[in-house]
């Protein structure tokens, strides 16, 4: 096991998985920017280093920054949490060349998951069933309009270096194509350095399913069921469950050995998500792989009783997997709670019974440097209903003052008839309406 590990990341996840680190004997280093020196968490590391200024770019992103901030407090590993430099393979791979552990997957595998076209190609040829789209990247606006054509409208433009919605358009006639073309290439170009764009076949009302896997490095590798995160805002993410409401449990084991099958071709290792679109006759088409851990990834632990972040760190160990998967264990929903403006914690309060991963204490200063998410709020219950009404009592004990967050809309959500009977899709939204 690794003595020491730079926990390259801040806020929630930060915490998290130095909590882990402590409760596995590992010692870690924290780091941070010149907006973040105040965050509690990075007392309880061994060291706290500075990385740099506030921007991002300048810090948190700063490969150079971070090996060197590795290799002067003699680590031994580097745990990238989700987001900035977690699915980045040049880092990867100038982690190996510093004879540092990336606990994380191999730098080629993040670099073919990494390109969604070139993952979809993979897994299509591994035996996963795929949407259909494009073949290839699209070379211009002709070729768009010629693909659409063959597919039929409505069709999603899609950047292939992309995440969170970006360079992204929904297109439902030929006359949009070109003005659609022009906005996700310029989106891409700005949020992920990579103009290119690829087509597929868009699914009205179709429900986001991702499965959670484990690989380690003898060839063992095992799903943990599915996770339901189809109510979504603008392609961001607000609430998520595991196991699904409403998915059958043939489905699950089925697609499952699919996907094991798929990922023992690649010779897959580590944590990873597969996201797949599900259509209204239950059939699953795979969309993209993270090679990483999942925000909402809490979920499948209370379902499971594992630690996952504690698996990551084992598998980049050497450690085998000796996990028995038997299916979920009743149901918990996670509501990501966000900041809605930047502001100081005047006031909060966790509730007694749930979950709340989170960096949050009172006096913190939510900057506006960063993702808004302040933290995860998790409910467990025996059944989906139970979990509901855990997940309502918590939401009303749940205090951050100082700070507008998304808490109302939340409540809003989990008292919503077609949420509480478990019929929604990613059109959520279309019919959703706040309660009186």
């Amino acid at each position: 096991m690794f003595r020491r590990i730079l926990i390259a990341n801040r806020g929630e996840i930060a915490a998290r998985i130095l909590r882990t680190c402590q409760e596995l004997g590992i010692e870690t280093v924290c780091v941070y920017s010149d907006a973040d020196t105040h965050l509690s968490y990075l007392k309880q590391a061994a060291q706290a280093i500075r990385i740099g200024e506030a921007p991002a770019s300048k810090s948190y992103l700063n490969q150079d920054a971070l090996l060197k901030a590795a290799e002067e407090t003699d680590c031994e590993a580097i745990h990238p949490g989700y987001g900035f430099l977690s699915e980045n393979a040049l880092f990867a791979t100038r982690c190996e060349q510093q004879k540092l552990t990336f606990i994380g997957p191999k730098p080629h595998q993040i670099r073919q998951m990494g390109d969604k076209a070139t993952a979809i190609k993979t897994m299509k040829a591994a035996g996963l069933p795929v949407l259909p789209g494009s073949s290839k990247l699209l070379e211009s606006e002709h070729d768009a309009l010629e693909m659409a054509k063959q597919l039929g409208y409505p069709v999603l433009l899609k950047a292939t270096a992309g995440g969170g919605g970006k360079g992204m358009r929904l297109v439902h006639s030929a006359k949009e194509l070109p003005a659609a073309y022009v906005e996700a290439r310029t989106e891409a170009e700005k949020a992920f350095s990579n103009p290119e764009l690829y087509l597929e076949k868009y699914i009205e009302k179709a429900r986001h399913i991702e499965f959670q896997i484990l690989a380690d490095a003898y060839g063992t590798i095992i799903h943990l069921g599915e996770r339901e995160c189809s109510v979504q805002k603008r392609h961001q993410k607000l609430l998520e469950e595991a196991p699904a409401p409403n998915f059958p449990e043939s489905l699950r084991n089925s697609m499952g050995q699919q996907i094991i099958q798929a990922l023992s071709k690649i010779g897959y290792l580590g944590a990873g998500t597969l996201e797949f679109l599900l259509d209204a006759q239950s059939n699953l088409y795979f969309m993209e792989m993270n090679t990483r851990l999942q925000v909402e990834h809490p979920v499948t632990e209370r379902v499971t009783g594992l630690d996952l972040i504690a698996w990551q760190i084992k598998i980049a160990a050497g450690e085998h997997l000796d996990i028995h998967y038997q299916g979920p264990q009743g149901h918990a929903i996670e509501c990501r709670i966000n900041a809605e403006a930047p502001g100081t914690v005047t006031q909060l309060k966790i509730p007694k019974h749930s979950r709340f991963d989170s960096y949050l204490e009172t006096g913190t200063l939510v900057t506006p440097y960063y993702d808004s998410m302040l933290g995860k709020l998790i409910s467990h219950g025996k059944t989906r209903a139970e979990a509901i009404k855990n997940l309502q009592h918590a939401l009303g004990e749940l205090t951050i003052e100082g700070v507008p967050t998304t808490q109302k809309l939340h409540q809003a959500i989990v008292q919503d008839k077609n949420f509480i009977k478990g019929q929604y899709s990613c059109a959520f939204f279309e019919d959703f309406t706040w309660p009186k």
